[in-house]
């Protein structure tokens, strides 16, 4: 979020994350931003407000998994979700003039969803719900995420119009030979595996690249091509490049600076040093497309 904010014009004044390597790599993109490397519940917003001054903008992305369907049939945290309330919170000190929430789509059917907007506008917010889909905004990724766009001002928008040409997983693939791939076929490999590889070769033939996709409901089989925007990316290490050689089909995990490219991220982007790749690939699953949020906040801000 803090990246597409910047890229639309705004200057960071602070970023809050309980998880570390999260502010680790915050740091390491926004060096002049205050960071908070704590729970959010446990921040003093009246002392947080001495320290940062006039705020303009607030972006929040409460815990989302206990919206999530990936979390399945499992126990729901109802304290987890009452995060949410902390953005209310942080408003209702800093006062600024326009607040952005993003979180899963599931969100919405949240019982409590109803008095997070009921309290967005006590404080004198108009609030509008968009869900959005990253691939719309030129990002080579399909990612339908729920945004409450909110401000001082009553405004339309036009995000929901704002579609551009599709840009396809094609485009992140480091095709340099630089990552070392192993054969398909072999006795090690899973079963489940290779019947998503006999699915896909069957699809598109033997001499097409592909992916395999791990993990979730799989209408298209535990495959996609490549001539189509990324499937959602997540926390788990979910795709793998599958493509023909003279000594048969090869194939490697992606890895995480093609999943930035996945996200939408520019090469400035830099991970935070002695990030492990397990979490470089969390910090990818946990993050907000970049053009999305810039596009928000260019459309939110605008005179």
């Amino acid at each position: 979020s803090s990246y597409g904010a910047r890229s639309a014009g705004v200057k960071m004044a602070a970023g809050f994350d309980f998880w570390e390597p999260a502010i680790a790599t915050y740091k390491e993109n926004f060096n002049t931003a205050e960071t908070w490397n704590t729970d959010i519940r446990e921040v003093d917003v009246h002392s947080t407000k001495k320290k940062l001054g006039k705020i303009d903008l607030i972006l929040g992305s409460p815990e989302c998994t206990n919206h999530s369907n990936a979390k399945g049939g499992r126990d729901r945290c109802e304290l987890s979700k009452k995060t949410a309330f902390e953005v209310v919170r942080f408003a209702e000190a800093l006062r600024p003039e326009w607040i952005v929430i993003e979180n899963v789509i599931q969100m919405q059917s949240w019982s409590k969803h109803s008095e997070l907007l009921e309290e967005l506008w006590r404080l004198d917010y108009f609030v509008k719900e968009v869900e959005l889909d990253a691939k719309d905004f030129g990002v080579p990724q399909s990612r339908k995420r729920l945004f409450l766009l909110c401000s001082k001002s009553q405004r339309t928008y036009s995000l929901d119009e704002a579609s551009r040409e599709e840009v396809f997983a094609h485009s992140i693939i480091d095709w340099s030979g630089q990552y070392a791939m192993t054969p398909l076929f072999t006795s090690s490999r899973a079963a489940k595996t290779l019947e998503r590889a006999e699915r896909a070769i069957a699809a598109l033939g033997r001499n097409t690249p592909f992916l395999l996709v791990y993990y979730g409901s799989d209408g298209a089989g535990g495959w996609q091509s490549l001539d189509r925007p990324l499937r959602t990316i997540t926390t788990l290490d979910r795709f793998a490049l599958v493509k023909p050689s003279p000594s048969g089909h090869q194939m490697r995990m992606l890895q995480p600076d093609e999943l930035r490219r996945g996200m939408g991220y520019g090469p400035d982007f830099k991970f935070a040093p002695n990030t492990t790749r397990r979490d470089k690939i969390k910090l990818m699953g946990n993050g907000v497309c970049p053009p999305v949020m810039e596009a928000i906040v260019r459309q939110l801000v605008r005179k």
